[in-house]
């Protein structure tokens, strides 16, 4: 399924976005309507920058419910289940929500890592996928039961963000649409060292991003 006129319009507003952010990598679940919103985050960025494919974030395996409409499912037994109990559903003849979260934060996570041993602590990348995978990876950023993720919100073509430290994820934006992202560009290393960064919580919230970032 590709995007319309308006989902067009959302992907090509958070392109700009991150257009001041030096993304190192492009990542995105196979389907359709990301690849077209990580085409259009790629285009923005100053560097050359090729998509990477992540099947580890591809949509919720969602079987026999599939295609159908919200208004007709919502009239399924299953739903209340999914609404207040998501770690027992499993979509009748698909994917359990369990295992959906699982490969998501796997595939999140692992990423992470090699990228960080690529360019060191503080590079940024984007994963584009799912609103329910999305909702999950945040969830287990957060610490949160997976029982728990109905009460997180993700809009199309938002942008979360997530820190992964060797100490604890940090959370450090959900579903924004708006405000400048400069900030997360990371201060360049000083000649002849490696860009490092502490993994400590600072006491108090600390002082925030500069406001020449």
């Amino acid at each position: 399924m590709r995007l319309d006129e308006t989902g067009a319009t959302q992907v090509a507003r958070t392109g700009e976005r991150l257009a001041v952010v030096p993304l190192v990598a492009a990542v995105t679940s196979p389907l359709e309507r990301c690849r077209q919103t990580t085409k259009a985050i790629v285009s923005a960025q100053a560097g050359a920058l090729r998509p990477v494919t992540e099947r580890g974030i591809t949509e919720c395996d969602y079987g026999d419910w599939q295609g159908r409409p919200l208004k007709e499912l919502a009239k399924e037994k299953l739903w209340s289940t999914v609404q207040a109990q998501p770690s027992a559903v499993t979509f009748p003849g698909g994917e359990s929500m369990v295992a959906m979260q699982a490969r998501a934060v796997s595939a999140v996570r692992r990423r992470d890592a090699l990228i960080e041993a690529e360019h060191g602590a503080g590079a940024v990348w984007v994963a584009v996928s799912h609103g329910d995978l999305i909702k999950s990876i945040l969830a287990d950023a957060l610490g949160m039961h997976l029982d728990l993720f109905q009460r997180l919100h993700v809009d199309p073509a938002s942008v979360s963000i997530i820190r992964y430290t060797s100490t604890r994820p940090y959370v450090l934006a959900t579903n924004t649409h708006s405000g400048d992202l400069s900030w997360l560009a990371p201060p360049p290393a000083a000649k002849g060292t490696r860009r490092r960064r502490t993994n400590d919580a600072a006491v108090g919230g600390g002082a925030g991003p500069s406001a020449t970032a």
